[in-house]
């Protein structure tokens, strides 16, 4: 017997053919839930956008909205075609990627960007431009270098000094990690520099997962990029791109793996395949790997460890995009997870209101190097600080391991209400922040609605 359908809700979403904006409905069918949606000129679309347990319609509790302190654009042509940030944006900026580069040292069957090929780098002086542009549009906020591979930049080391000196205080690279093994005085340069965390491309345990997603035998080069990370005490966090069929039988080893290199590796951030930039196939559902799988993945091959009651929406962006636990992990390798709502009324500082700066200072704290963020008592416990707490605090520094997933939208789940809860923008060269999503939105044919053409 079928499971009836219902429908739970509507969304604005847009047509895969034309980018038109157009109605949608949420639908579901059981425990899964498919937006429909239909284009008077290009027919009808569904998407499965949630695979079962825990509960959609539970789960997808609204975000605080945080309007972004200042909007470059005003409302024109509405969502997301005026993206600047414009008025309708509902969520302040937490990180700005910066594309330092359009060159890539791969040539990945899966790649976000669809990075490579030429063209000349923006200068330093352009960069300094966009941190200046960035400060006067709320900043400083965190800061995520990359392109392309923004270690074939060899003046990477002085635009992240620079950005320092003009007072921003987090610097994460989204790097392959190939010159991080292979050039240790590049690699010290960009810690002497004031990189605070390497995000470090990581798909699997095996090479015939890399000769898929990337191309090529990539996993001695992850292992001799983390070591070197190791050597000068700088924080990874692992981003494994999820691949049905390819490595989603993965996950477990994945953690094992992280923890195996603790306290450098400070967690797990994976990002199931989104269908835009560059992907060898129009994808149908079984192409896709929702968050709640995720979830059940992560408990299933963990042998329980962890459990799908362990796993949040993460704050300051909308709970349908991501979610996140944090692990401790005793000597014998248990997991508890942590924050209890005790140990939060105490053992947490005081962060700024909305979701986006709560989630920018966490970032911040969490995945840079242990023992890099300030972790004294006074900020945990005022009044309280003793060297046993010191101690304490440390302690759990070292041995916390932060578990998260970001699910990207593509033209064919694209939902606009998540889209203007979106705190992760990319500075467009034209000045301009764009939502994530937005600026790498590709149509059917694979045309750009903000990227620039390669």
């Amino acid at each position: 017997m079928q499971d009836t359908e219902k429908i739970l809700g509507t969304a604005e979403s847009l047509c895969p053919e034309c980018l038109k904006r157009i109605p949608a409905r949420k639908v579901a069918v059981g425990r899964d839930v498919f937006l429909a949606k239909t284009c008077p000129e290009h027919g009808e679309f569904r998407t499965i956008i949630w695979r079962g347990p825990p509960d959609y319609q539970t789960w997808a509790a609204a975000e605080q909205p945080a309007a972004p302190q200042i909007c470059a654009t005003t409302v024109d042509k509405g969502c997301p075609f005026d993206c600047g940030l414009c008025p309708e944006h509902r969520q302040h900026t937490c990180c700005v990627l910066l594309e330092v580069t359009r060159r890539c040292n791969l040539g990945c069957p899966v790649c976000f960007a669809a990075a490579g090929g030429g063209g000349d780098d923006p200068d330093i002086g352009t960069i300094e431009g966009w941190y200046r542009l960035l400060l006067a549009s709320g900043g400083p906020f965190n800061i995520q270098l990359s392109g392309g591979e923004p270690t074939l930049r060899d003046d990477l080391p002085e635009i992240i000094a620079l950005g320092r000196l003009l007072g921003f205080g987090f610097f994460q690279l989204n790097t392959n990690g190939l010159r991080l093994a292979a050039d240790g005085r590049y690699a010290k340069r960009l810690k002497q520099a004031g990189l605070s965390c390497v995000f470090l491309q990581f798909d699997g345990l095996d090479d015939g997962v890399y000769e898929k997603v990337r191309g090529t035998a990539l996993l001695d080069i992850k292992k001799a990029a983390i070591t070197r990370c190791a050597e000068l005490e700088l924080g990874v966090m692992l981003v494994p791109t999820l691949v049905p069929g390819v490595n989603t039988d993965e996950i477990g080893g994945i953690i094992d793996f992280a923890i195996s290199r603790m306290p450098t590796v400070r967690g797990v951030h994976f990002q199931p395949v989104s269908y835009f930039g560059r992907y060898p196939q129009t994808p149908a559902d079984n192409d896709r790997f929702t968050l709640p799988q995720l979830m059940q993945a992560l408990a299933a091959q963990t042998g329980g460890k962890m459990q799908v009651s362990d796993f949040r929406p993460s704050s300051g962006r909308h709970a349908c995009c991501s979610f996140h636990a944090n692990y401790l992990v005793s000597a014998a390798g248990e997991l508890k997870p942590w924050m209890s709502e005790a140990v939060k009324s105490c053992c947490q500082p005081q962060l700024a209101t909305g979701g986006a700066s709560k989630a920018r200072a966490f970032v911040a704290r969490r995945w840079s190097a242990a023992g890099s963020a300030r972790t004294d008592g006074e900020e945990c416990c005022p009044g309280i600080v003793t060297d046993s707490l010191d101690a304490f605090l440390h302690d759990i520094d070292s041995r916390s391991l932060c578990i998260s997933a970001m699910a990207f939208q593509d033209c064919r789940n694209i939902e606009l209400g998540r889209l203007r809860d979106c705190p992760l923008h990319v500075l467009h060269p034209a000045g301009r922040l764009i939502p994530f999503c937005a600026y790498n939105l590709t149509d059917n044919r694979g045309e750009p609605l903000y990227r620039p053409p390669r």
